[in-house]
């Protein structure tokens, strides 16, 4: 990362997330992303995010050309410096590629904060029927914190596989599709409908929407015990 020009905060920003993705087991969001980055024909390395907007309960940040895992982790640590008195909805736009996104909402709920993260990404799932790529695999991430000190984290693709595994030869690409079988069609209409959102408030290039909210009860020690030892989302 430095070799492509980043600062040394910067590449370990982005250090710190492609080693993570690599011992959660998420090879194509890890480190074998270097050589794909270092590839990007716009690749700016200098480029800086900024929050354009802000208002009570809303904020809107520019990507400026800043890598999405940059601009999303500007966006986590200004929330964690200054969170909201009740919740506040983030809308980034110009903010691709943005990684594995349990990363980030994870973060925020280690610091007790309730986090809801989707982004967009280049049309890549077509209709189950067949036909063009009408949208893309489309994340949702969510982390509610938990008094036992181990948050729920839920992150899902809409695909069956992610770009990523296509990226590093652990899926063919004939695999990129809706998950879910002969239940497809509903993660496709899942991931129209969060690029339909986001690119509604984001505007035409790819971006996020991330909501932050303070906790108003801790469910998750309840379902632990409910659960009996079964593995939840997050779990290490």
């Amino acid at each position: 990362m430095r070799g492509l020009g980043f600062s040394e905060a910067d590449a370990r920003t982005l250090a710190d997330h492609f080693e993570e993705a690599d011992r959660r087991n998420r090879p194509g969001h890890g480190t074998s992303r270097l050589d794909w980055l270092a590839e990007l024909p716009d690749l700016d390395p200098t480029a800086t995010p900024h929050r354009a907007v802000v208002e009570h309960g809303y904020e809107r940040w520019e990507g400026n050309g800043a890598l999405g895992y940059l601009v999303l982790a500007r966006i986590v640590e200004s929330q964690l410096f200054d969170p909201p008195a009740r919740a506040r909805l983030i809308v980034a736009s110009r903010c691709f590629p943005t990684g594995y996104l349990g990363y980030w909402v994870q973060k925020l709920a280690e610091n007790g904060l309730v986090a809801a993260l989707t982004t967009t990404s280049p049309p890549r799932l077509a209709h189950p029927d067949g036909g063009e790529p009408l949208a893309g695999t489309n994340p949702l991430a969510i982390a509610v914190p938990s008094s036992d000190g181990r948050p729920l984290v839920s992150d899902v693709s809409m695909g069956k596989v992610t770009y990523g595994d296509v990226l590093v030869g652990a899926a063919p690409p004939e695999e990129l599709v809706p998950f879910g079988g002969e239940q497809a069609h509903k993660a496709f209409a899942l991931a129209v409908g969060l690029h339909m959102l986001v690119s509604s408030l984001a505007g035409a290039e790819h971006g996020a929407v991330m909501l932050v909210a303070r906790p108003e009860h801790d469910p998750v020690p309840a379902l632990r015990a409910r659960a009996g030892g079964v593995r939840l989302p997050g779990d290490g």
